[in-house]
């Protein structure tokens, strides 16, 4: 501003999804003396040659085949603003750069010079949206009834627990930002936050964050662009509960609350809960649903042995009967598998549903047709994304609610799958 024109620094932004970012960090990692300044004088250049004033950020691509070299590294674009990553060049330089940018504008000169500034530490950030990774990064709207970050290291969002996600925005809801002396360091308080994270009914990519963090490549900084695309399968494996934390869920299923003074708990044993059969003296067993999966859980202590450990139910709801746990940054369902009157495919299990309000953008079967498992029945169009619903299992289209070019509801049905007679 000014005349005056100064870089604050490079930082990574490679690991993506569909040239969405996902994780990024600075400094660079891989990042030489020599190559910084090049790349720095470079974006210098650009905004002197336009005389630009303001916040703005320069964007390169490289090709890091051979290591970062600056006779290796292009232009990309312009953007004349700070970026959804700017916390990570202000946590590495210790300035506030919408501060800076607001004086700016105002007509006051930068608050630092070039050799005023320098890089301390490492920093990274990830972006938490509302989508379910598991499920072809389908994104997850509805009313956040629970939203729970955490409180270690930087977290910036602009929803609170009650706040509705809609399905007409951006489904980013938050920004998880850790600085520490080292990458490494950074990397596994990263992996922290990600861990603790508790938003429920909406789903969101916080065990995918930690699984990125965790990948052999971006642990030693060697994260392509294709990286998230090339080796999805790891990628978007969920992660388990802890044996303890479902032992935990399982002693919860056999509680009652009975009241008591504030800020305790009473509870007493349930005996007559369906699903429990005794094993032995002093061991019981449970049936439950793990997330709809049947699992039986073996049950060691009762009652006064819990209340005499404290007992309380950590990371977990008591929704309904049913224990929400959360663990590994996503949460768990876990209710009493009662017995079921019926066996095979429920009536409305070939059901498809709208997953949110979008547009039918093609369909790809017609009523009559016959199809397999996994076969694309339709596709829709919501959140500046394509989804496409398939069969649940093989069968026939009985119904076909949906066209191309419709828009729908969420919750509508568009389909209806029914097995085969054979």
């Amino acid at each position: 501003s000014h005349g005056n024109v100064v870089h604050l620094f490079e930082r990574d932004c490679s690991l993506q999804r569909r040239h969405q970012k996902v994780i990024e960090e600075a400094p660079a990692p891989g990042m030489d003396e020599a190559t910084r300044a090049a790349v720095c004088g470079a974006a210098v250049k650009a905004a002197q040659a336009v005389n630009y004033e303001g916040a703005g950020t320069i964007e390169f691509i490289a090709d890091a085949s051979q290591g970062l070299r600056a006779d290796r590294i292009w232009f990309m674009e312009m953007n004349t603003r700070l970026q959804v990553e700017h916390p990570v060049t202000e946590e590495i330089t210790g300035q506030d750069l919408v501060e800076w940018q607001l004086r700016v504008a105002s007509g006051e000169k930068l608050p630092k010079k070039q050799d005023e500034l320098s890089i301390t530490g490492h920093a990274i950030e990830a972006r938490l949206y509302a989508e379910d990774p598991a499920k072809g990064f389908l994104p997850s709207v509805g009313r956040l009834d629970h939203f729970d970050l955490g409180d270690e290291g930087r977290i910036e969002t602009g929803v609170e627990e009650g706040d509705e996600i809609s399905p007409f925005y951006d489904p980013m809801i938050a920004k998880l930002i850790v600085h520490e002396e080292s990458r490494e360091q950074a990397i596994r308080a990263l992996s922290a936050i990600a861990d603790v994270v508790e938003v429920w009914p909406v789903r969101t990519n916080a065990w995918f964050i930690r699984n990125c963090i965790h990948h052999p490549d971006f642990v030693t900084g060697e994260v392509t662009t294709d990286l998230i695309a090339h080796d999805s399968e790891r990628l978007t494996l969920e992660p388990g509960i802890d044996d303890e934390l479902l032992q935990i869920a399982g002693d919860g299923l056999t509680l009652t609350y009975t009241g008591g003074p504030e800020n305790t708990l009473h509870f007493q044993q349930v005996t007559d809960l369906r699903g429990i059969r005794l094993n032995a003296p002093a061991q019981r067993q449970i049936a439950v649903l793990l997330d709809g999966q049947a699992k039986t859980i073996t049950l060691n202590r009762n009652a006064d042995e819990l209340l005499d450990l404290g007992w309380q139910r950590p990371a977990q709801l008591d929704i309904d009967g049913k224990i929400i746990a959360f663990d590994h940054g996503r949460y768990f369902v876990i209710e009493q598998d009662l017995p079921r009157s019926s066996v095979g495919h429920g009536a409305h299990d070939g059901d498809i549903f709208a997953p949110m309000p979008g547009k039918v953008t093609s369909v790809e079967v017609s009523a009559g047709d016959k199809v397999a498992k996994g076969q694309r029945l339709l596709t829709l169009e919501a959140m500046k994304m394509e989804h496409g619903l398939t069969a649940p299992f093989d069968g026939v289209v009985a119904e076909l609610g949906a066209a191309a070019g419709q828009q729908v509801a969420v919750d509508a049905v568009l389909a209806r799958i029914e097995p085969s007679a054979d």
